[in-house]
């Protein structure tokens, strides 16, 4: 293990980093576009959730400064994304709603880790460190949960994903992996590479699923697009030729109506 030290923290400093900072991407396409049609705000506030346990759980730990200062980071950026969600269509919450959301929530986080830490981080020195672990596992649960919301987006479009930067998604999918080879290399640890492994797993379906819709759509299914939209248009020209018949025999028998009552 001693000679793989060096390896692992190397490993580990380049995942936390990334998850640090994947979230720029997508807070400047959002800004750009003024939308965030696709990008579920659940997803965002799940994560920016996960962020208080995560905090928790790192001080309890009294680990290394770099994975104290992650989970607030990405709780900042998320933080950031999430606000976007609800103030760019298509939700449009009002400002005023917008600021009680965040003073709600920077209340809890600051209440929740000022609590538990000082209450845990003696208890966990005594040799407890069951309650940390618990903290370690909501984190894990929500963070997880939040990549599930995509998918619904996902199902709406046939498959295609809109809203969501894929440089930021690749610098997730790119943190995972290595911190699943940090956790590989170092000490192993099961629920770690549980995580990692279902973030990076969920984040690959994503990225399949546009390439399907790719393949279906754009590069091999242009025949088949052009043929539904000649028969949705066909559909149309038939609906308004049947239209237009009902009214000319509508028009027929209010004429006959018209000539009988006048004799």
């Amino acid at each position: 293990m001693g000679s793989n030290s060096g390896i692992v923290t190397g490993l580990a400093t380049v995942g936390t980093i990334l998850w640090c900072v994947q979230l720029i991407p997508q807070i400047i396409t959002n800004y750009r576009k003024k939308d965030c049609t696709g990008l579920p705000p659940l997803m965002m506030f799940l994560w920016v959730v996960s962020g208080i346990p995560f905090g928790i759980y790192f001080c309890i730990l009294n680990a290394e400064i770099i994975f104290q200062i992650q989970p607030h980071l990405f709780m900042f950026f998320c933080s950031i994304s999430f606000f976007q969600t609800i103030y760019y269509p298509p939700m449009k919450l009002p400002k005023w709603k917008i600021l009680a959301i965040g003073i709600s929530l920077l209340a809890v986080d600051l209440a929740m880790e000022l609590g538990f830490i000082l209450w845990l981080k003696p208890v966990y020195k005594n040799g407890t460190h069951w309650p940390a672990l618990i903290f370690g596992i909501i984190a894990s649960i929500l963070l997880a949960v939040g990549l599930l919301p995509p998918y619904f987006e996902l199902a709406k479009r046939k498959g295609r994903v809109v809203g969501i930067n894929f440089i930021f998604l690749t610098m997730d999918s790119l943190g995972a992996y290595f911190s699943i080879a940090s956790v590989a290399v170092g000490d192993k640890n099961v629920l770690s590479l549980i995580l990692y492994a279902i973030v990076a797993f969920l984040e690959l379906g994503i990225f399949m699923s546009q390439f399907i819709w790719l393949c279906r759509f754009r590069w091999f299914g242009k025949a088949d697009i052009a043929l539904t939209t000649q028969k949705e248009n066909s559909e149309l020209v038939n609906n308004d030729d049947q239209t237009t018949e009902e009214e000319y025999i509508f028009v027929d028998l209010e004429k006959q109506k018209c000539h009988v009552n006048a004799k």
